[in-house]
């Protein structure tokens, strides 16, 4: 009997587009581990951070990088990010965290790294994989893409309501300005704006979206 080949449905776009609902939503449909590849920039942030070093000090963030162990596997159906045995958790979340990740996310060595460590959850499942170029460069061959969108002000008031106050016209710069893996609409992706979807109907549409792109036994 011939093995389902692995696969890796990639969900992109900008913050509070509503991609991390989303594919953690699609991929308890479809019984699918998803990966939040947000949580690992998050968390070398967080380490940084934790050793008062400045995120733009890209010397300093290499080296920490160089000798820090990150550690990416799964619990249940999720993604899992330590570094040197710490799951940094809801600190993740927090304001400093994201005033600092764009910096972080801007430095191609951090990307690399991180990029390979994304590309190895393929070795042993298939997953449902957020970010901003998962499409783009991590899984460039997927055919299963769909960029994620919301209007700006949507996405501001999803902000609010999440209690986090950071500017989303000031991280949408940053994120598509940047000269590494910069955020964009991936050759393939089809936009699925959640501007106006509820979770469960914007999951539907997602699901016909990956229908439409080929992916099989869809329920």
């Amino acid at each position: 009997m011939t093995a389902t080949p692995r696969f890796a449905i990639a969900i992109d776009g900008p913050a509070a587009s509503g991609k991390s609902t989303l594919a953690r939503k699609l991929a308890e449909r479809l019984g699918l581990v998803m990966v939040n590849s947000g949580a690992m920039y998050r968390a070398v942030t967080w380490k940084a951070l934790r050793e008062n070093i400045d995120p733009s000090d890209t010397a300093a963030v290499i080296d920490l990088l160089n000798r820090i162990d990150i550690h990416c596997g799964e619990e249940g159906m999720t993604s899992t990010c330590t570094i040197d045995g710490v799951d940094p958790g809801d600190e993740l979340r927090s304001e400093t965290i994201n005033s600092n990740v764009s910096a972080i996310s801007a430095i191609p060595e951090v990307r690399d790294k991180l990029v390979a460590l994304q590309r190895g959850y393929l070795d042993h499942t298939s997953i449902v994989m957020e970010g901003r170029d998962i499409g783009s460069v991590v899984f460039p061959d997927t055919p299963y893409k769909i960029y994620v969108d919301a209007s700006e002000e949507v996405r501001a008031a999803r902000r609010i309501a999440d209690g986090e106050v950071d500017s989303v016209a000031k991280r949408d710069a940053a994120d598509s300005e940047r000269a590494t893996a910069p955020l964009k609409i991936a050759d393939g992706a089809v936009v699925l704006d959640t501007s106006h979807h509820s979770i469960e109907s914007g999951v539907d549409a997602a699901i016909e979206i990956l229908k439409q792109q080929g992916l099989p036994t869809l329920p």
